[in-house]
């Protein structure tokens, strides 16, 4: 088999040096079911020899092009598990050979023992995206998405949930490719609350084209669900323990037949996650310093469930309709301990805040899409209308204790706060892609989002006499209104070894924001227009070029809009400001990627340019004699980022896999806030390695870290940091099943540390979220005979590989 791979390589590089003036094309399908065999092998052969001339694969349709000299050749049509066909006397011209449709029937003596081990890679580099096929990374079992997403190459998760994309904030967070109510209304926080074991895989796209939203200046991360489409019934269920508290089960199901694919997924997760952090306080004027230190539990059961079908009208027309509803039930506690000395770290006062608080969160989504397919391949018209909704209420009790000595403690202020959240958005959204000439294609389409957020928070202390009162500072009701109309066209090509496409995206925006107690309207109307364009140049068949320019946009979020503020820690207060513009940003990039047998390297080198950048910043102020610290986020001027990034893979044995990312960037960001400047140039640098070991018939081990430099801000700087992981499996019950075992931050390094310099104070501060976590999961695969075996060829990778695919 190796020998013949081998001349096959050899055989379809040499072909691909001479010019191709013909071709033939057609459609591979299962006899019985009629569903199209991706992955299926199609061989020219030529000479009373049956030498093997070229060939190539069918893509997920089904459908395969090869290019060939003008001549007569025997088309051979293999897939594993299926009879092979042959047909004799194809002649090729200089035009198109359209052999039609063509099936395979299933080779019944054959089925039974055919075994397929092949996986996709975790780490796919594609020119215009990465993909990370988290499903098959040994250390995500039993994690939830915030966990999968701080995994990966370049990317960050901070103690808030925060996500940054090399380094900026300015990310924008897709779920199947729209926005969804499942990272939460406000914030990245639902991705906590989302189960990891319903993910397929994550895409990372840096410098988008013009068809997507030009929503997020740092790029698009893209979380794809699972949804097979194996035919009969598939499915897998899998169950995990872990320490801190972690226990999990879900199951993925799949049912397809010629006409119809049903699939169903269920997660449910009960986690209590512990935090501890400490900070230093030195407030020059009042010349007196805090310590302060704070432990937090946080979880609970969440429950995520989606179901879907597709229905085949015919060979044209799809149409899909999915529902989604996630439920969480959580408690988070925090006691916070504040310990007053004076300069000469002599104590002057204890004290304790508490806060409980329960947490109720319900996400529902309903899509109905739309597929229409022509006789012209590529040629295709896509539609779907989608409405989420989503609600989240926080319920707390704060209470402070007062004493010189702990035991001695009295309760001084007892406090409680309500904010309830909740938000409606529609999706429309159609796409034409129209191919003409040989390599062209012409793409548009049109997208509107309409979005009400509505925020109603109360905050209350309780009187001696026991009777509540409202804080007027902190209560009040904050209504979102956001609409954006888009619309969007798209010119591609290619012309021997060069490709391009450019584009052209335009959007309007309507936000207005209202505090319905105070009567305080702010209204944002703007139109911009977002240009991208990519020009590839393919080196040799294993090497390419490409540089890319697209102008993104960062609006400000809900919760930077919000002026409410979590009332955890009374004495540091972080709220939003209604008034903040967006950012804009140009971003360039250059890369380079380069293919071989064992593995492929990507070298990326990145520009960006943002006006108007939005920076938190930090002031002190004193109320009621004590020090109290404020976070708003503002407008400041520009940023000046620019850096580059390799990325690698390598099979350095059948046995063994390693790959590693590393990212060195500089950032210049110059801004005024009151008077003060906040200027500040940093060098900084994160790496990641995964090192991958198969001993055959025993175990898979996988290792991996990552190192993250330490940065300066406009206010401070944040230190480094590492972690390492460790996982292993095991395939049990005749390869049916698989056995995990992961250990997450397995020195426990995890650790955020920062350190704030103003002209009023210093802060020194350290979080850990999460402990080391040790997790045990199972997992059992069900599969009909036919349908294991295509999926397995389908886990074999070739569609979406972007290192080892083997091009004709």
């Amino acid at each position: 088999m190796y020998k013949n791979l081998l001349s096959l390589i050899l055989c379809l590089f040499s072909t691909h040096l001479l010019l191709a003036q013909g071709s033939v094309t057609g459609q591979v399908i299962d006899t019985e079911s009629g569903s199209p065999l991706e992955f299926t092998t199609v061989s020219l052969l030529q000479g009373p020899d049956s030498t093997l001339v070229t060939g190539g694969y069918t893509d997920s349709d089904g459908r395969f092009t090869i290019e060939a000299k003008p001549g007569q050749y025997m088309v051979k049509v293999q897939f594993v598990s299926y009879d092979t066909k042959l047909i004799d006397a194809v002649q090729i011209g200089n035009g198109i050979k359209d052999l039609g449709t063509l099936s395979l029937s299933a080779n019944t003596a054959t089925l039974q023992e055919v075994v397929v081990e092949a996986q996709k890679e975790q780490m796919v580099l594609e020119l215009d995206k990465r993909v990370f096929n988290v499903a098959q990374d040994l250390s995500n079992t039993g994690r939830n998405a915030a966990d999968i997403l701080d995994n990966l190459p370049s990317v960050t998760v901070d103690v808030d949930g925060n996500v940054s994309l090399r380094g900026s904030g300015n990310v924008r967070i897709l779920v199947d490719g729209k926005p969804s109510g499942l990272i939460g209304i406000g914030n990245t926080d639902g991705l906590r609350t989302l189960n990891g074991d319903v993910i397929e895989r994550v895409e990372v796209v840096t410098n988008p084209s013009a068809r997507y939203d030009a929503e997020g200046s740092a790029g698009i991360i893209n979380i794809v669900l699972k949804k097979k489409k194996n035919s009969g019934l598939n499915g897998s269920f899998t169950t995990n323990i872990g320490t801190p508290e972690n226990y999990g089960a879900s199951i993925n199901m799949n049912y397809r037949k010629s006409w119809m694919n049903f699939f169903v997924n269920y997660g449910v997760n009960y986690r209590r996650s512990p935090g501890r952090g400490s900070s230093y306080q030195e407030f020059y004027d009042e010349e007196y310093i805090t310590r302060r230190t704070n432990d937090r539990v946080r979880g609970g059961l969440s429950n995520n469930f989606r179901v879907g079908t597709d229905f085949i009208i015919n060979e044209y027309n799809t149409i899909t309709a999915s529902a989604l509803y996630n439920v969480s039930d959580q408690d988070n506690n925090t006691d916070t301990w504040y310990r007053d000395y004076t300069l000469d770290n002599v104590l002057l006062e204890r004290t304790l805040r508490t806060d409980m608080e329960h947490e109720d969160e319900e996400n529902q989504e309903y899509e109905l899409y739309y597929k229409r397919t022509y006789d012209k391949k590529g040629r295709e018209l896509t539609a779907n209308v989608q409405y989420r909704e989503s609600g989240e209420v926080e319920d707390a009790n704060q209470n402070e204790f007062e004493g010189f000595e702990e035991e001695e403690m009295i309760s001084s202020l007892v406090q409680r706060s309500l904010n309830d959240e909740n938000e409606r958005q529609w999706l429309i959204q159609a796409d034409y892609i129209y191919p003409f000439l040989e390599n062209a294609k012409f793409e548009t389409g049109v997208r509107n989002t309409l979005r009400q957020i509505n925020n109603a928070y109360i905050v209350e202390e309780q009187e001696e006499s026991g009777d509540w009162i409202s804080l007027p500072g902190f209560t009040n009701t904050f209504n979102y209104d956001e609409n954006i109309y888009a619309a969007y066209a798209i010119l591609s090509n290619k012309t021997g070894k060069w490709s391009y496409q450019g584009g052209l995206r335009a959007e309007a925006t309507d936000i207005t924001t209202h505090l319905v107690q105070t009567d305080e309207k702010n209204d944002k109307d703007y139109i911009n227009f977002f240009p991208s364009a990519f020009l590839t140049y393919q080196l040799t068949k294993t090497n390419s070029l490409q540089a890319s320019y697209s102008r993104r946009i960062n609006r400000p979020g809900f919760r930077e809009l919000n002026p409410f503020s979590s009332f955890t820690d009374a004495r540091n207060f972080r709220f939003g400001n209604p008034d903040l513009n967006p950012e804009f940003t140009d971003s360039y990039e250059l890369g380079y990627l380069y293919n071989y047998a064992s593995g492929n390297v990507y070298f990326g080198a990145y520009y960006r340019f943002t006006d108007d950048v939005v920076e938190r910043v930090r002031w002190s102020e004193t109320v009621d004699s004590l020090v109290v610290t404020f976070t708003r986020p503002q407008n400041l001027s520009t940023q000046n980022a620019y850096g580059f990034e390799l990325n690698g893979s390598r099979d350095l044995f059948s046995w063994w896999n390693v790959n590693a990312n590393m990212n060195f960037y500089r950032s210049i960001t110059e801004g005024e806030f009151d008077g003060q400047a906040l200027n500040a140039d940093t060098y900084t640098m994160s790496g990641r390695f995964t090192s991958k070991w198969k001993i055959p018939n025993i175990f898979d081990i996988q290792f991996s870290g990552f190192y993250r430099a330490p940065e300066e801000t406009t206010q401070g700087r944040r230190k480094a940091f590492y972690a390492f992981d460790l996982g292993a499996t095991r395939e049990i019950m005749q390869n049916k099943a698989t056995l995990a075992f992961n250990v997450r931050d397995l020195f426990n390094t995890r650790k955020f540390r920062y350190e704030t310099f103003t002209d009023s104070f210093y802060e020194s501060t350290e979080f850990q979220w999460g402990v080391r976590q040790i997790t045990l999961s199972f997992t059992y695969r069900l599969n009909d005979i036919k349908g294991r075996q295509r999926g397995d060829r389908e886990r074999g990778g070739g569609g979406e590989r972007g290192g080892d695919d083997m091009e004709f």
